[in-house]
Protein backbone atom coordinates (compact mmCIF):
# COMPACT_ATOMS: atom_id res chain seq x y z
CA UNK A 1 0.00 0.00 0.00
CA UNK A 2 1.54 3.47 -1.18
CA UNK A 3 -1.05 5.88 0.79
CA UNK A 4 -0.91 5.32 4.62
CA UNK A 5 -1.85 7.55 7.92
CA UNK A 6 0.25 5.16 10.05
CA UNK A 7 3.22 6.61 11.35
CA UNK A 8 5.09 9.69 12.87
CA UNK A 9 3.73 12.79 11.47
CA UNK A 10 5.84 15.84 10.66
CA UNK A 11 7.09 17.85 13.35
CA UNK A 12 6.45 21.40 12.61
CA UNK A 13 9.54 23.13 13.75
CA UNK A 14 11.36 21.96 10.59
CA UNK A 15 8.35 23.31 8.63
CA UNK A 16 9.67 26.76 9.13
CA UNK A 17 13.20 25.43 7.74
CA UNK A 18 11.87 25.68 4.45
CA UNK A 19 13.16 23.48 1.46
CA UNK A 20 16.46 22.11 2.39
CA UNK A 21 16.80 18.36 0.64
CA UNK A 22 16.74 17.66 -3.11
CA UNK A 23 17.71 14.93 -5.01
CA UNK A 24 17.15 12.63 -8.09
CA UNK A 25 16.13 8.68 -7.99
CA UNK A 26 17.68 7.66 -11.13
CA UNK A 27 16.06 4.17 -12.61
CA UNK A 28 12.95 4.43 -10.76
CA UNK A 29 9.99 5.23 -12.76
CA UNK A 30 7.32 4.53 -10.55
CA UNK A 31 6.83 7.04 -7.31
CA UNK A 32 4.27 4.88 -5.89
CA UNK A 33 6.54 1.88 -5.60
CA UNK A 34 8.69 3.97 -3.92
CA UNK A 35 5.82 5.64 -1.75
CA UNK A 36 5.36 2.00 -0.33
CA UNK A 37 9.27 1.41 0.54
CA UNK A 38 8.85 4.49 2.64
CA UNK A 39 5.20 3.32 4.42
CA UNK A 40 7.31 -0.13 4.84
CA UNK A 41 9.77 1.52 6.83
CA UNK A 42 6.99 3.49 9.21
CA UNK A 43 6.43 6.45 7.28
CA UNK A 44 3.33 8.30 6.21
CA UNK A 45 2.40 8.79 2.64
CA UNK A 46 -0.45 10.30 0.83
CA UNK A 47 -1.03 11.47 -2.85
CA UNK A 48 0.68 14.69 -4.11
CA UNK A 49 -0.39 14.44 -7.49
CA UNK A 50 -1.62 12.25 -10.54
CA UNK A 51 1.41 10.36 -10.22
CA UNK A 52 3.12 11.95 -7.20
CA UNK A 53 3.55 11.10 -3.51
CA UNK A 54 4.24 12.67 -0.37
CA UNK A 55 6.13 10.94 2.44
CA UNK A 56 6.76 11.95 6.02
CA UNK A 57 7.68 10.94 9.26
CA UNK A 58 8.81 13.08 12.21
CA UNK A 59 12.49 14.62 10.60
CA UNK A 60 11.76 14.72 7.47
CA UNK A 61 9.05 15.50 4.48
CA UNK A 62 9.27 15.10 0.80
CA UNK A 63 8.15 14.92 -2.54
CA UNK A 64 8.75 12.56 -4.65
CA UNK A 65 7.21 12.95 -8.51
CA UNK A 66 8.29 11.19 -11.85
CA UNK A 67 9.88 13.50 -14.96
CA UNK A 68 10.73 12.46 -17.89
CA UNK A 69 12.73 9.29 -18.44
CA UNK A 70 13.30 6.54 -15.90
CA UNK A 71 14.37 9.33 -13.09
CA UNK A 72 12.02 10.53 -9.73
CA UNK A 73 12.87 14.12 -8.44
CA UNK A 74 12.68 14.20 -4.69
CA UNK A 75 12.68 17.02 -2.78
CA UNK A 76 11.27 18.82 0.48
CA UNK A 77 12.50 19.30 4.46
CA UNK A 78 15.10 17.28 6.06
CA UNK A 79 16.24 17.90 9.49
CA UNK A 80 19.99 18.42 8.98
CA UNK A 81 21.52 15.65 11.72
CA UNK A 82 19.05 13.28 9.97
CA UNK A 83 20.58 13.57 6.21
CA UNK A 84 22.61 10.94 6.37
CA UNK A 85 19.59 9.00 7.45
CA UNK A 86 17.56 9.40 4.80
CA UNK A 87 20.48 8.46 2.42
CA UNK A 88 20.98 5.19 4.55
CA UNK A 89 17.32 4.54 4.08
CA UNK A 90 17.08 5.20 0.12
CA UNK A 91 20.81 3.12 0.56
CA UNK A 92 18.49 0.53 2.53
CA UNK A 93 15.74 0.34 -0.70
CA UNK A 94 18.76 -0.02 -2.84
CA UNK A 95 17.98 2.94 -5.07
CA UNK A 96 20.46 5.33 -7.05
CA UNK A 97 20.56 8.40 -6.35
CA UNK A 98 21.73 12.03 -5.30
CA UNK A 99 20.57 13.69 -2.56
CA UNK A 100 21.98 17.43 -2.01
CA UNK A 101 21.56 19.50 1.47
CA UNK A 102 21.49 23.30 1.36
CA UNK A 103 21.20 25.81 4.59
CA UNK A 104 19.43 28.81 5.12
CA UNK A 105 20.99 30.70 2.58
CA UNK A 106 20.43 28.28 -0.24
CA UNK A 107 24.33 27.37 0.00
CA UNK A 108 25.09 23.99 -0.80
CA UNK A 109 26.19 22.44 2.33
CA UNK A 110 26.31 18.30 1.81
CA UNK A 111 25.98 16.27 -1.53
CA UNK A 112 25.86 12.38 -1.26
CA UNK A 113 25.69 10.46 -4.51
CA UNK A 114 25.25 6.47 -4.63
Amino acid sequence: MDISEDGQKFDPEWSEVGNNVCGTLRGCRDASAVAERFVGAGWRSRSSSWYGYEVETSWCRVEIDPVEGSDLLLNGVVDPQSFQELAGLLDHFGLRYSLELYDGDDSLVREIHA
